[in-house]
């Protein structure tokens, strides 16, 4: 038996005899099967960085794409989507939202840097979509009024050229651009409603809306406007504009009342009326500044080209009772019930310092529990509190409408088969409520078997609005309780208001106490997430007497928590 040859095959048993004749045949076969292999080596790492770069262009989408649309870069072959990881990506509690949610739903214009006002874009990204849709017309009137605030805003030539009218205290010139200020007056959820209802006025009559900084507003807002400011420069020369009041004679109640200009269609001249006017809406208004809401003064006033606005009240619905507005406002909003919800998100976005407070707060406590649920406090009492006939509220609504479990005094564990959480935001000027309602639920089981956590960024004691870092704290604040899957306010305040109109959320209501007590029902469930008027008219402007103005049209009616106030309310028939 040849024993080279049999040592030969041991070595290469899988080489073809006939290589083994030939060494260079054998070399280049050789050679060629090791490219082969780096070949494949090199393919599976090119697949391998491609699947890479595929899950970090799928996790980057969050921001920019839903799951309809990746879906639909599937069917069109840019890439494909195993079953297993669309599952996984359609249950991700990080669900992407659509690129069109960060401009919400097209209410926000593009073009802004983005870092300089972080909420604006950001905004979108916490809490639900929000399930009203801006009208195309109220998108199209947003676009409109942007590039006349452009045209006519601060330092502009029309601007400098009607301030120089101003000044010489004409208002015969025909001017191309008119405006209302806006006067930076009360509390700041106050200061948020009256804005919103002074751009709304302004949207309706043409005019730009020039905005008093006041002590804070800067602080605590970005720019809405693209390209342009809203605040009013400050060489603006009505200098005494900031202690205008009821009494003011350039008010245009007084000026009624004194019989200095006349609102009816024999009345002054053009020539003779003032190049600038004062309108006191605040809630101590005179029934004369009350004349405001009526046609044939709109129609005067719409001749003035500067309008310097005061108040501290919510005044949209009265808007929607003028009936030179009544069509034009019908289109802008055909749900009624959406005005502060869209303007109040298109107006106001927290600057950097004050969202940086919103989203440190939302990310440590709120953002992993499965539920999360707001309940604002506001006590209209001199001490702060707590008070029992309140925390006993609080507890009587939450349980009643199955917002919180009851506790259990009997057992000591609860076993629930899933461990639901559910996070609690408090808002009090007291810490008493959050320290007795945290020792309820850490003394006693939930009965539902739930994990309970209560969570309150501040305490202020008493309201103190002449604040900086208290208005930036109570911003954070309105925005966080917006930020909930329910919500629970208190009556008459602006503070509840902005919340549930920013979140889009029909709160409960907790009546108002009365002497200290208890009220029965505790709480009630909002018509609509609109605000409430507290100081309408009560006045027919055609008879010229008094009516109830929460009985003229099926969407406008009178306040849950105010009988006297009015809201918007989402209905076309009685």
């Amino acid at each position: 038996m040849d024993m080279k040859r049999i040592r030969r095959t041991q070595h290469s048993p899988t080489i073809p005899p006939d290589m083994e004749n030939d060494g260079g045949i054998y070399r280049a076969a050789a050679e060629r099967k090791h490219r082969g292999q780096l070949f494949r080596l090199a393919m599976a790492l090119v697949v391998f960085l491609v699947f890479l770069l595929l899950m970090v262009a799928i996790s980057g989408f969050h921001r920019n794409l839903s799951f309809n649309q990746l879906r639909q870069f599937t069917e069109r072959g840019h890439f494909e989507i195993n079953a297993g990881l669309r599952k996984e990506f359609l249950e991700s509690s990080k669900f992407p939202k659509a690129k069109e949610d960060k401009f919400l739903g097209g209410l926000l214009a593009s073009g802004f840097d983005e870092q300089s006002c972080l909420s604006r874009y950001q905004f979108a990204s916490y809490g639900k979509p929000s399930p009203h849709s801006p009208s195309d017309y109220l998108l199209q009137r947003l676009r409109k009024y942007e590039q006349l605030h452009q045209k006519c805003g601060p330092n502009s030539d029309l601007y400098n050229r009607t301030v120089d009218q101003l000044k010489r205290g004409s208002s015969s010139v025909t001017t191309e651009c008119r405006y209302v200020v806006w006067i930076s007056y009360s509390g700041l959820g106050n200061r948020m409603l009256t804005l919103t209802s002074a751009f709304l006025y302004a949207l309706l009559t043409n005019r730009v809306l020039l905005v008093d900084r006041g002590a804070d507003m800067t602080d605590l807002f970005c720019e809405p406007f693209p390209g342009t400011s809203w605040l009013l420069p400050l060489d603006f020369p009505l200098s005494q504009f900031k202690s205008f009041d009821i009494n003011s004679p350039e008010s245009y109640g007084n000026m009624l009342k004194n019989k200095v200009i006349s609102n009816t269609a024999a009345g002054a001249s053009r020539s003779s009326l003032p190049s600038f006017m004062y309108l006191h809406l605040g809630h101590d208004y005179s029934e004369h500044d009350k004349l405001f809401f009526c046609e044939d003064d709109q129609d005067l006033l719409r001749t003035i080209p500067w309008l310097v606005l005061r108040s501290d009240n919510y005044f949209v619905p009265s808007l929607f009772l003028i009936p030179t507005y009544q069509e034009e406002l019908h289109q802008i909003f055909p749900k009624k019930d959406t005005v502060f919800h869209h303007l109040g998100r298109y107006l106001f976005h927290p600057t950097n310092s004050v969202w940086g407070l919103v989203t440190r707060y939302y990310q440590s406590y709120l953002a992993k529990a499965d539920e999360r649920v707001g309940v604002q406090i506001r006590v209209f009492e001199t001490e702060s509190g707590p008070f029992q006939h309140v925390l006993d509220q609080v507890v009587g609504c939450t349980q009643k409408q199955k917002i919180l479990p009851e506790v259990s005094q009997e057992q000591t564990i609860i076993a629930a088969p899933l461990k639901k959480s559910k996070a609690i935001l408090l808002t009090s000027l007291s810490s008493g409520y959050l320290e007795i309602l945290q020792n309820m639920f850490w003394v006693h089981p939930a009965t539902s078997g739930e994990i309970i956590s209560f969570h309150q960024p501040s305490h202020e004691e008493h309201q103190q609005t002449e604040k900086q870092m208290h208005n930036m704290k109570a911003c954070a604040e309105m925005y966080l309780l917006s930020l909930t899957d329910v919500l629970v306010t208190s009556a008459w305040s602006t503070f509840g208001y902005v919340a549930q109109g920013l979140g889009g959320l029909k709160p409960w209501i907790l009546v108002k106490p009365e002497n200290r007590t208890t009220p029965d029902p505790p709480c009630i469930l909002a018509m609509s997430m609109e605000p409430c008027f507290h100081a309408p008219p009560f006045y027919d402007c055609k008879a010229k007497q008094g009516v109830d103005t929460g009985e003229l049209v099926p969407h406008v009616r009178h306040c849950e928590d105010m009988s006297w106030g009015l809201k918007l309310v989402d209905r076309d028939e009685w």
